[in-house]
């Protein structure tokens, strides 16, 4: 299992249009979250701003830009985040071995901040919305259990921090690639939660997350939609202490 305060294995995605809501649920939620997620949204409509205004904060930085390019190209850029000290970066697993060790090359010597967490990189393998028929339409062979199995592993060979994937695989991940790598799920309700899942096909609560291997779940509209998002936070905190006893 991998070692992390219990803070930090929530993580907030800051799906949001600007930056002053986003560092205002920040404010709000810190208490009880350790990590937050910045996506495509928040990234595109401010840039590298909300990256200086997050470290102002002192909070762990998850930039998930889903980097997918040629290898020199990728390299590049995670250079450049990391010049940004975040904590997490995800590449797609989907550019293959070469672009993977591209990406993992590049943070060589460059990745210890004092004071903060050293950058380490996520491959994306299976984006939850997609099912069997949506991977089969966009060339992948078999279900998401094998698609997800098989890029966790070119992830996990080479040296990358961890992967991402749905709740659905990630104890076939774990039994897959051992308890060294890191296996964070997004697509995370609340046990309590009814059975809505918004854009996502492949969700569970953060209890059956991670009882079945995750080390970090990703949630955001739980969070940002509750009436008080602090209080949302430290329930589903609750869960993910419960996950890990059950697991234990």
């Amino acid at each position: 299992m991998v070692d992390l305060p219990l803070a930090k294995r929530l993580a907030l995605a800051l799906d949001t249009p600007d930056l002053d809501s986003a560092l205002d649920l920040v404010r709000r939620t810190r208490g009880a979250v350790g990590t937050f997620k910045v996506g495509l949204e928040l990234y595109t409509a401010v840039g590298p701003a909300i990256l200086t205004a997050l470290a102002k904060e002192d909070v762990d930085v998850f930039l998930d830009l889903k980097l997918h390019d040629i290898p020199n190209t990728v390299m590049g850029a995670v250079q450049a985040a990391a010049r940004h000290e975040v904590a997490l970066l995800t590449v797609h697993a989907s550019g293959g071995p070469a672009m993977l060790k591209a990406a993992q090359s590049a943070l060589a010597g460059k990745t210890m901040i004092p004071g903060a967490s050293s950058t380490r990189l996520l491959a994306v393998t299976a984006l939850t919305h997609l099912t069997g028929n949506e991977l089969a339409a966009v060339g992948f062979s078999g279900g998401p259990d094998e698609v997800v199995v098989r890029l966790a592993r070119l992830a996990r060979d080479a040296g990358l921090f961890g992967v991402v994937c749905s709740p659905e695989e990630a104890a076939l991940v774990r039994q897959a690639c051992g308890s060294e790598l890191a296996i964070v799920c997004p697509g995370i309700r609340s046990k309590d939660a009814g059975p809505a899942r918004d854009d996502q096909a492949r969700t569970a609560s953060a209890f059956e997350a991670v009882k079945d291997g995750a080390d970090i779940v990703v949630v955001g509209r739980p969070i940002r939609s509750a009436p008080d998002p602090a209080d949302a936070a430290a329930r589903l905190l609750d869960e993910i202490a419960q996950g890990l006893q059950a697991r234990a």
